[in-house]
């Protein structure tokens, strides 16, 4: 296949898109490896690691030429059902350099809704481990990714960037606490088991909250983390009943569509009357109908919504968060220097350089 090869990045995240088509971006695990099936070496795939959470959907790979990142693109379109056109208007593409400064940037913190936030550097180990499981991470991505780990803790350690940083957990308690003027006896259901669902109402349970149900469609799942957590399991099938008994409702599913409505939200406050009921959904695609938002006395918060009050934060720690992408450009720069050599030897067939 003619052409150079190329170190890139390909994706979209809630820096580019909105959030009605962040819902259409997540892999799930069947077309994960439907992707990896028809894009490999035999297509010019030579390396290839997913990125794929809540925010964010991004591919970070070693390409035979140009022309195979356009064919990944479609070939990841064509799955998730998706206009190239609506996919090409919101997504990011960046090589060399440019690519490694975005991955640095990502797994810092620089490039998350809350600034500052370490959870998303567990994911990028994540993306990196399950691309050394498929088979998808070579020298180079091996290379860069473990120097993006270290220099990303060097970038936490040298600056204040995560100093004072507001969570989506501690945003959730704070709406909540300017809602009901404290938290304690203050009830909350807790839809699904996933992580950022389970840090939210360990935040909640910090600060007084309780008591606290966990649901799952998966019942053992809910019973095991209603153990942990002290807390009371519910049967899935029970939760449009149970609405009404609860004040504060976290939604973190994984479910392909809302699994609360407006109507089972409005029948829940008909049967609460005077008494306000927080949601706070924390899932993509969304798990409560926005719609939900427009009946009296009801507060409906998803993830934009949190980022847009933790702006402030952001703001504050500008100065730092400055220090850090010039931190960020520096080993970027360093490591491409690094790299280019391997990907020309690459080409060539000549030996790549010794590491340093």
């Amino acid at each position: 296949m003619s052409g150079q090869p190329t170190l890139f990045v390909l994706g979209a995240s809630h820096r580019t898109a909105p959030l009605a088509l962040r819902e259409k971006l997540a892999l799930t695990p069947e077309k994960a490896a439907a992707l990896h099936a028809r894009m490999g070496p035999a297509a010019g795939l030579r390396e290839l690691a997913v990125l794929n959470t809540c925010n964010r959907l991004e591919f970070y790979g070693v390409a035979a030429s140009a022309e195979v990142v356009v064919q990944l693109e479609r070939e990841y379109c064509a799955l998730q059902d998706l206009a190239v056109a609506e996919f090409a208007a919101a997504r990011r593409h960046a090589a060399g350099s440019d690519a490694i400064a975005h991955l640095l940037s990502v797994a810092a913190g620089l490039d998350s809704q809350m600034v500052g936030e370490n959870e998303i550097f567990g994911q990028v180990k994540d993306a990196y481990a399950d691309a050394q499981a498929r088979g998808g991470a070579g020298p180079v991505l091996h290379r860069v990714f473990q120097k993006v780990f270290q220099h990303a803790k060097h970038v936490r350690t040298h600056t204040a960037v995560a100093e004072g940083q507001v969570s989506i957990a501690g945003v959730a308690v704070g709406l909540a606490l300017s809602i009901y003027g404290k938290l304690e006896g203050v009830r909350v259901l807790l839809l699904g088991t996933g992580d950022i669902g389970e840090k939210t109402a360990r935040a909640f349970q910090s600060r007084g909250a309780g008591p606290l149900t966990v649901a799952n469609r998966t019942a053992e799942r809910a019973m095991a983390l209603a153990a942990e957590l002290g807390a009371s399991a519910l049967p899935w099938e029970l939760v449009a009943s149970r609405l009404a008994d609860h004040d504060i409702v976290v939604g973190s599913t994984s479910a392909p569509h809302a699994v609360v409505s407006s109507a089972q939200a409005a029948a829940a406050m008909r049967a609460r009357p005077g008494q306000p009921l927080f949601f706070i959904d924390l899932a993509l695609p969304r798990d409560i109908e926005p719609e939900t938002a427009k009946l009296e006395n009801v507060f409906l918060y998803n993830l934009d919504d949190l980022a847009k009050i933790a702006e402030e934060n952001r703001v504050a720690r500008e100065a730092e968060v400055g220090q850090a992408r010039a931190i960020v450009a520096e080993k970027a720069a360093q490591l491409w220097r690094q790299i280019e050599p391997r990907l020309t030897a690459d080409r060539s067939g000549a030996p790549p350089p010794a590491a340093r």
